[in-house]
């Protein structure tokens, strides 16, 4: 998949970012973050005191470098963060920064740079994904009690792991046609059958652990139903491969996953969590983040050509009076003969009218989706809407989406190679754990 002008580490470095500060920028609606005037709780030290936590292989990291990457997390958390969770989360945030230590250093023992205006280039860049400038993009990040040293930290750490990928495990990772071509084969005798777009949240435990991990699931998940940024969470929590990318598995068939995950997928509605599940070796949490079917076009891809009507209802109105207004409105919009009466009829009514010729059905409220779907040119929906206001939309274009060709040869051998590219990278980083000397302070 191209990513315009994005370097690959995007698609490892934009997710997890994107995570945690989404909800704090533009275009989110103010006042979301749930989040103290007074948070001490980030952490024990005082803000000014620089305490070592543990020496990698020589490096230091500090308290406050934990301090300014646990405040990304805070401002990712759509509710506050139990003050007996937050020693957990620094414990996993110590984690990835020996993690990205590690990278960091694995890289030079390479001869692997990364200069200091590629940093930079690309923290411009992401601040302006954001309709910031990087120093407005900096002073946001003061204001939640993080940094631009430590944004640029982990992009260079980013950078690094992929740039060493590149020269040290990619050249050496082989895809045969006959294995393309046997994938090929099953998919297109798959054609039709259910795909799960899912995210994983993954805690390891052992027959002494499991109790305790199991509570922690479930102190994870009530913290997710809560609002939780889910990405943000498997980035600090989940000891998965997926970690860096926000828990994500991407579009996998129930076959592809553990029994225990299976059964549980097929049942769950879309965009909803489940119940801590334990699978060999740990518990894991699942996100079904969307559903769709192999190699079929989805229906709510198609772009709608749509007219609303809306009435807004005098305050303090009864509920008889409402319901005749529901029922007044649902009637004209029944007898308005189609999208070309929509404008008469809206005046008639003293309500508004409002044109779209461009919505893409899979934006639309869940609840709609279905109601237009199996709707024909000049029908309108139920009325719906709010005490306030209410309102139903005339459906008057369609544009179905094209037809889904066959898998493509190019795109399932990249798919191959970068799971294997995944995987060795794994092995890679447990190599160098099991390697590095860590004193923890």
């Amino acid at each position: 998949m191209k990513l315009g002008w994005f370097p690959r580490a995007a698609i490892v470095l934009i997710a997890p970012v994107l995570s945690m500060v989404a909800a704090a920028q533009s275009g989110a609606p103010q006042g979301q973050l749930n989040i103290p005037g007074n948070i001490q709780f980030v952490g024990k030290q005082e803000p000014g005191v620089r305490k070592a936590t543990a020496v990698v292989n020589g490096e230091i990291i500090t308290g406050s470098d934990i301090d300014h990457r646990l405040a990304l997390v805070i401002a990712s958390s759509q509710s506050v963060i139990p003050p007996e969770e937050i020693e957990r989360v620094r414990a996993q945030i110590l984690r990835n920064l020996i993690d990205e230590t590690l990278q960091i250093q694995a890289a030079n023992q390479q001869e692997i740079t990364v200069e200091q205006r590629d940093i930079d280039e690309y923290y411009s860049r992401f601040a302006s994904s954001f309709h910031r400038t990087a120093e407005q993009f900096s002073a946001y990040l003061r204001t939640i009690g993080s940094s631009e040293s430590s944004l640029k930290r982990q992009i260079h750490g980013e950078l690094a792991w992929q740039r060493l990928q590149r020269r040290q495990i990619e050249p050496f990772v082989n895809v045969g046609e006959d294995e393309v071509r046997l994938l090929m084969e099953r998919l297109n005798a798959e054609r039709g059958t259910a795909e799960y777009h899912v995210a994983e949240i993954f805690m390891s435990s052992t027959p002494e652990t499991a109790a305790q991990v199991q509570a922690n699931a479930a102190r994870i998940l009530q913290q997710l139903r809560g609002g939780t940024s889910f990405a943000a969470y498997a980035r600090q929590y989940s000891e998965a491969s997926t970690a860096a990318v926000g828990g994500d598995l991407g579009w996998v068939r129930a076959g592809q996953l553990p029994d225990e995950l299976a059964a549980v997928v097929r049942q769950m509605p879309v965009g909803s969590f489940s119940e801590p599940i334990p699978v060999p070796g740990g518990v894991s949490i699942i996100a079904l983040v969307d559903t769709r079917q192999i190699l079929v076009a989805d229906p709510r891809d198609a772009v709608l050509s749509l007219t609303q009507i809306s009435l807004n209802l005098p305050a303090g109105s009864t509920d008889a009076q409402i319901q005749a207004k529901v029922q007044q409105l649902g009637a004209a919009m029944q007898n308005m003969g189609g999208c070309g009466g929509a404008a008469a009829t809206g005046r008639a009514l003293g309500g508004e009218v409002l044109v779209n010729d461009s919505v893409r059905v899979r934006e639309l409220p869940a609840a709609l989706q279905p109601m237009l779907l199996g709707l024909s040119v000049g029908q309108a929906t139920t009325v719906f809407g709010s005490r306030e206001r209410i309102s139903s939309l005339v459906l008057c274009g369609r544009d179905d989406p094209a037809p889904v060709a066959g898998p493509n040869a190019a795109e399932l051998t990249n798919q191959i190679e970068q799971e294997r590219v995944n995987r060795r990278a794994q092995r890679y980083l447990r190599d160098l754990r099991r390697d590095a000397v860590i004193d923890y302070r």
